[in-house]
């Protein structure tokens, strides 16, 4: 058995760490083996250790540019690398280019290499290009139908462009080949969430965590919470600004104030209807969870739902009582919990 080969069936029984000193140990008796210079940069991208893993892809593209596949590992680690400041944003659009470039070649050197065209399809859908993501993947799949990994790209493009049926139908054809793989049913709770089946994606999500512990993060159980913070932030961005400005018609035109009562109870009704559509079937799971954030983000999620509930409670009080200093301080509690979104995403 090569080094190569061990180190592939160390990875797939997920020791990474382990498979990584196997290829090490091959490229010291071969330094410039493009195949073992190939997965090693995989596996550095699958631990997260992105700058050395574009590194190694580079050596391997050098060592042998007429292999398709080193270009196929180079464009899977220019498309991880973190995202630049938006700031920079030329950056980022220079990097998906050189992705481009690198897959298109990859698929010039073995135009019957299905992973060629899978990773032509993530460049693609990285660039918002949808129409040619789709046309990869099925290109791919065309090659390989049972493909899992192609299928669930496939999956993933639909899911981004909002085609919800055709990405479950994608991923239910991928389960049907493997009904435990883990990224399929977590497309799937993704899917449910998406469409607030909130039960669903959470049983879904909890028995992936059990099966696959090193696969998820626990708090990704959270998101029925922060989720739904997010919602509020949008819905009481627009709410709360035309409540004040209704407000201060009625300060002028007494007629108004009708209105403006009425806009302030239908936000807050809205809201606390969305949130009981998503907290009740959520049940406590994502509470307890939520102790697993880091505390920065911990902070941002308690203070944005004190900052939520205040709002909400301040609109329908202006509703009932018509005080019109409420509107201006549901405004301030607004402001809170829009400046908390930024801490959560950190």
């Amino acid at each position: 058995m090569t080094a190569a080969s061990r180190a592939r069936a160390l990875a797939g029984v997920n020791r990474l760490s382990d498979a990584e000193t196997e290829v090490r140990r091959g490229l010291v008796q071969l330094p410039a083996d493009p195949e073992l210079l190939a997965l090693l940069a995989g596996l550095l991208r699958l631990q997260g250790r992105r700058t050395e893993a574009l590194a190694a892809a580079d050596a391997a593209v050098a060592a042998a540019p007429h292999l398709s596949g080193t270009h196929i590992e180079r464009a899977e680690c220019l498309l991880t690398l973190p995202p630049e400041p938006a700031e920079h944003p030329e950056s980022g659009e220079a990097r998906t280019a050189e992705a481009l470039r690198e897959a298109r070649e990859a698929v010039r050197l073995d135009p019957a290499h299905p992973p060629a065209y899978r990773v032509l399809a993530r460049v693609l859908s990285a660039r918002r290009d949808v129409d040619g993501a789709r046309e990869a993947a099925r290109r791919a799949l065309s090659l390989d139908p049972r493909s899992v990994a192609d299928l669930l790209t496939l999956a993933e493009i639909e899911r981004h462009a909002g085609h919800r049926g055709a990405a479950r139908a994608a991923v239910a054809a991928a389960l049907a080949e493997d009904p435990g793989n883990p990224d399929g049913r977590w497309l799937i709770a993704l899917l449910d969430a998406e469409r607030l089946r909130v039960r669903s994606s959470l049983r879904g999500l909890r028995e992936l965590a059990a099966d696959h512990p090193d696969k998820l993060d626990v708090t990704a159980l959270t998101w029925p919470i922060r989720g739904l913070l997010g919602g509020f932030r949008r819905g009481l961005a627009a709410g709360v600004p035309l409540v004040l400005l209704l407000t201060g018609c009625a300060l002028l035109w007494p007629s108004w104030l009708l209105a403006a009562r009425a806009a302030a109870v239908t936000v807050a009704l809205v809201m606390i209807g969305f949130g009981l559509r998503v907290l009740v079937p959520a049940g406590l799971l994502p509470w307890r969870c939520l102790t697993l954030l880091p505390v920065r983000t911990r902070r941002a999620v308690r203070t944005g739902w004190v900052a939520a509930v205040a709002t909400v409670a301040l609109l329908l009080g202006y509703g009932v009582s018509a005080r019109a200093p409420l509107p201006a301080l549901a405004l301030v509690t607004a402001a809170v919990l829009l400046t908390t979104g930024r801490a959560d995403r950190m």
